[in-house]
């Protein structure tokens, strides 16, 4: 029942960008078959493992402001046999999914590295469409007796980390998924749909492939390979030639559809910080650089944000690393002399030194601040080691 399950995801997970069909008479037409309702239960049943293995990322106030995006998209009649529903997984790797159920997963990697509301459109768009135009009942009618569809998915599993856990929770199939993706065919007709239903619901298009570009020049940059939908250039490529496609077909420079960049940025400023942190945890130096740069132009006087690049170049070492990670530990520490974290890790640049009386300080304060704190017994045994 699992794997069955986990095809819905199949349909789901590929991790592209699109919206779905606003016409009348494709609602009128939507009618849930009984194969399509065995999907989506067992949609229901996947859900449930992943909302409850913590990686849900919980913010009341963005949640609230995806929907109303989602909801611009496809028109509220729509909403009635398809109550969209919009959550964000704790993961730094770029990609979205959505079940046939139209319950939509989007990693807090790709939102933080979106700029505006345009281009998070585009990528609702698409996942919308995956639901409305039923690509998981027809990848699964296809898939029926088909073999060697799980050939490979285990050494992909081993080859890129990013899907592990997601891996586990999704199920083989659902894995497989995000690393290969709908047919060519369906992930067209998503961009050709979700693009269609961007522009109606008022957004500038041309957002859509400045996103795609930007991923693409980031990626090749960081030399990075991922099994999601931005991970691999072949398919990202192709979504770039479908948008030009469909921007070929519709007078670029007449285009004065919103953007909405302050907005946007204003809702989603915490989850970019928050994946941030994600990325450093995953040792990937230069996109939490990027992310903590990002957010202080949004929060300038943030002592959080200025604290995490001091720990990315304190952590990456290269030359002149300790220099600068001390120069961010200290601006940190001018915006809020009370965080005890800042002094620790200021107390570890120390010690590196050799400078064990500063380090000693350091981590007195840090305890003095605060003192029930779980790594106490850690910061104690460099205590012992900086006495004289």
């Amino acid at each position: 029942m699992r794997y069955v399950l986990s095809i819905l995801v199949v349909c789901v997970t590929a991790g592209c960008v699109s919206t779905t069909n606003a016409s009348p008479q494709a609602r009128e037409a939507f009618v849930v078959e009984e194969d399509e309702k065995r999907l989506w239960q067992r949609s229901e049943e996947e859900q449930e493992v992943l909302n409850g293995s913590g990686l849900i990322y919980e913010d009341s106030i963005l949640n609230a402001y995806l929907r109303k995006i989602a909801a611009k998209l496809q028109p509220s009649g729509f909403f009635s046999q398809v109550p969209f529903e919009i959550k964000v997984i704790k993961n730094p790797y770029l990609n979205a999914f959505a079940f046939p159920n139209g319950v939509l997963y989007i990693h807090t990697g790709i939102l933080a590295r979106m700029e505006n509301e345009a281009q998070l459109a585009a990528l609702l768009g698409h996942e919308m469409t995956h639901c409305t135009h039923r690509h998981a009942l027809k990848t699964l009618r296809y898939l029926k007796d088909k073999t060697g569809f799980l050939i490979g998915v285990q050494a992909a599993l081993r080859e890129f980390g990013g899907v592990r856990d997601l891996g586990t929770l999704l199920g083989s199939l659902g894995s497989r998924a995000a690393i290969s993706g709908y047919s060519q065919e369906l992930e067209r007709e998503a961009d050709m749909v979700g693009l269609g239903l961007m522009v109606r619901a008022g957004y500038d298009p041309n957002e859509a492939l400045k996103l795609f570009k930007h991923l693409k020049a980031e990626l090749t940059e960081e030399k990075i390979k991922e099994p999601f939908f931005f991970g691999t250039h072949p398919k990202l490529q192709e979504r770039m030639e479908n948008c030009e496609d469909f921007l070929r077909n519709h007078d670029r420079d007449r285009e004065t559809g919103v953007k909405n960049t302050e907005i946007f940025l204003t809702k989603i400023h915490k989850a970019i910080l928050d994946n941030a942190w994600l990325d450093l945890r995953a040792g990937r130096f230069q996109p939490a650089q990027r992310g903590a740069e990002k957010y202080l132009r949004i929060k300038p006087n943030d002592a959080k944000a200025y604290y995490l690049l001091g720990e990315v170049f304190r952590q990456r070492g290269k030359d002149g690393d300790t220099k600068r990670a001390k120069a961010y530990y200290e601006k940190a520490v001018s915006l809020d002399p009370f965080c005890g974290d800042i002094h620790k890790a200021i107390g570890l640049v120390f010690y590196k030194e050799g400078k064990k009386t500063l380090a000693r300080r350091s981590f007195e304060t840090c305890l003095s601040l605060s003192p029930n704190r779980g790594d106490k017994a850690y910061i104690l045994g460099y205590l012992r080691n900086c006495n004289p």
